[in-house]
Parts: C-alpha cells; structure tokens; sequence
C-alpha cells in the first residue's frame, strides 16, 4: 500500500476514535434537562465513528469505494473548520482543515489512485 495512502487511511481512523470520544464526552455529561438532545447527539457522533472507521479498514484493505465516503467526511470536516475560523477556535479550525486537507491529498495521490483502481479492475 503506497504511503500517501496509508497516512489518509490512519487519520481517518483517529478521526473515527474521535469522535467516538466526543460521543463518550456527550454520554458523560447528560442531564434530564437536555436528555433527548444528549442521546441524539451521542448515537449521532457512535453512527459516523463506526462509518468512518469502518471505511478507514476499508481503505487499509485498499477497497476502492471507501474513497468516497472518506473525501465526503473531509469536506464536512473542512466545512466545520470554516465555521470555526473565529475567535479562540481558530487552533482547531485550523488542525481541522489540516487534517482533512491531508486526507484529500492522499486519496487523491497518483499512486493511491492506480493502488484503488488496480483493486477495481481484479
């Protein structure tokens, strides 16, 4: 697997653990005020945890239609890092879009692309 494609697939596997992070954080802090919002909020970031690290493997087993849904995750990402351009929030807007910018250009890397679609044609 070249190394363009490895660095994508790793990050978008610690994207995935963090947001699992995030859901444990919004599990930890429930209150009865906000408890629908709390456990929306929490099977929300557990569904896009598992789908993004799900097609993190995916992509270390270099199958090629996990590329999609990974770059769709990245424009998300980047989407939020523009929200965040503000303020205090900038350090994490920009290792946001650092992050997602990264992930894009290995996905999109000569040698990631001919390693995908050489799984393609098999």
């Amino acid at each position: 697997m070249p190394p363009p494609l490895v660095v994508a697939a790793s990050l978008a596997g610690l994207e995935a653990f963090v947001l699992a992070g995030l859901a444990v954080l919004e599990l930890a802090n429930l209150s009865s005020m906000r408890l629908t919002m709390g456990l929306t909020t929490t099977a929300f970031f557990l569904a896009a945890a598992a789908g993004l690290a799900w097609c993190a493997w995916s992509l270390w087993r270099v199958r090629r239609w996990a590329r999609g849904p990974v770059v769709m995750a990245q424009l998300i990402q980047l989407g939020l890092a523009w929200n965040l351009w503000a303020g205090s929030t900038k350090p994490l807007s920009a290792g946001l879009a650092v992050v997602a910018l990264v992930v894009i250009a290995g996905l999109v890397h000569p040698a990631s692309t001919d390693v995908l679609e050489h799984e393609a044609r098999t």
